[in-house]
């Protein structure tokens, strides 16, 4: 014990820590080759994209080494602090915030700006942790599952009113933490079927969804009737009715929200999405010449600053959410699985020595910080490859923006601490 607070290097996993550096050095390199141009160039020009970009990396060793300052033990003791705190800021932006692109996400300090979603992640999975790791909490419980999922989504609720449904999607990634904790996969199937319906209704209309959806539903009732008899039918009718009841309302609900409430864009790209309209050059135009630029690198890429697509900014905003498409321009296909194997080698690593804690705590924090990585990067490259709509989530440590990049800092370096200190505080 005395090693630990003598030495705040002691026992850090140095593996981390290197994978988490290629990814943000190769991210800012994308990050310049995405922002720079031949009349503006300059490395250390900190008015540019890149420039900036390289100040927010530089401070994030301070940073860094301020989250492996605290031990352990403190991280556990103040979550619930850190959680409230966390709420209270996202609550403080519909009266303070900026607003930008039509949310009010941001908070404004002059000389830069700071989006409170993005740290937020870290405290929630920390208050989760802190929450399943109570030995006298009993998962199993109802009325207990229920508290887990108000401290989750919450914080999505607050973030989805700014309007932010990209940042407030990621809470969803937290079902992977909780079904590893002991929830059963009936609440992940029930996720399933309730994206299933959503998408057939949004494709198909929902008077031919909810008239599919009653007949299969009928035919199911009439079989387990059949081999119940009368007092399977006597005991179980009021939930045949109920099931009757909710499946039209969700089915019902969705096509009536698709058609009268949803804004025009975001119901625009879901049709894209899915088929239904073809609109190359306008809200379909990001992800079109995002797919674009993508195939035009080949196996092998054009090479760093030679991307013709990336250097002529026809991807808007590539800079932030579209990274991912200068990776594939400039470095193909290789250097593109070349990314998604760092990550994956990052997050196995989370995983791995997550199951080694002894502690819950540590390890409830693990997978919440594995599955939040897992879930951005899935949608976020998806997102730019054209399979899942644009919904504005970054790719962790890629993306241009200093809340991110922090973020995911604190995120990380959070559990490399409870890793180091696993044998000593527990």
């Amino acid at each position: 014990m005395r090693q630990e607070r003598n030495n705040i290097f002691a026992g850090v996993d140095w593996l981390m820590v290197l994978l988490y550096a290629i990814l943000v050095g190769f991210g800012w390199l994308n990050i310049y080759a995405a922002s720079s141009s031949e009349e503006n160039n300059e490395i250390f020009d900190f008015s540019t994209k890149y420039g900036k970009q390289l100040i927010w990396i530089v401070l994030c060793i301070p940073l860094a080494i301020g989250v492996l300052f605290f031990n352990s033990k403190f991280y556990e003791r103040y979550a619930p602090l850190f959680y409230v705190l966390s709420l209270l800021s996202l609550i403080l932006l519909f009266p303070l915030g900026k607003e930008i692109n039509g949310a009010k996400s941001w908070f404004n300090f002059g000389v830069m700006s700071l989006q409170p979603s993005e740290f937020v992640k870290a405290f929630t999975a920390l208050a989760i942790a802190k929450l399943l790791s109570d030995r006298q909490y009993n998962f199993k419980l109802i009325k207990n599952q229920i508290k887990s999922f108000i401290i989750v989504f919450f914080p999505a609720f607050l973030i989805f009113l700014q309007p932010d449904a990209g940042s407030a999607l990621i809470y969803v990634s937290f079902f992977f933490v909780l079904h590893r904790e002991g929830l059963t996969l009936n609440y992940i199937l029930l996720g399933a079927v309730i994206i299933a319906l959503f998408i057939l209704t949004i494709y198909f209309g929902f008077k031919i969804v909810l008239l599919s959806a009653f007949a299969l539903l009928s035919i199911l009732a009439i079989y387990l009737i059949y081999k119940g008899g009368k007092r399977f039918f006597r005991f179980n009718w009021y939930k045949i009715f109920g099931l009757y009841f909710v499946l039209g309302g969700f089915i019902f609900g969705t096509g009536y929200i698709y058609e009268n409430v949803l804004p025009s864009h975001q119901k625009d790209r879901f049709d894209i999405l899915l088929g239904k309209k073809i609109d190359n050059k306008g809200i379909g135009y990001n992800s079109y010449q995002s797919e674009l630029t993508i195939s035009s690198g080949g196996l092998y890429g054009k090479g760093f600053l030679n991307g013709n697509l990336t250097q002529g900014d026809f991807v808007p905003e590539q800079h932030t959410d579209y990274i991912f498409s200068t990776v594939g321009e400039e470095w193909g296909f290789i250097g593109s699985s070349l990314v998604i194997i760092f990550f994956m080698l990052l997050m196995f690593r989370i995983i791995y020595q997550a199951e080694t804690h002894t502690n819950k705590f540590g390890r409830i924090y693990g997978y919440g910080l594995a599955s939040i990585l897992f879930f951005h990067v899935i949608v976020n490259i998806g997102m730019v490859i054209g399979i899942l709509p644009t919904v504005g989530i970054p790719l962790p440590f890629f993306s241009y923006g200093g809340s991110s990049l922090w973020g995911f800092t604190i995120l990380l370096f959070i559990f490399i601490r409870l890793d180091a200190h696993k044998n000593y505080d527990f």
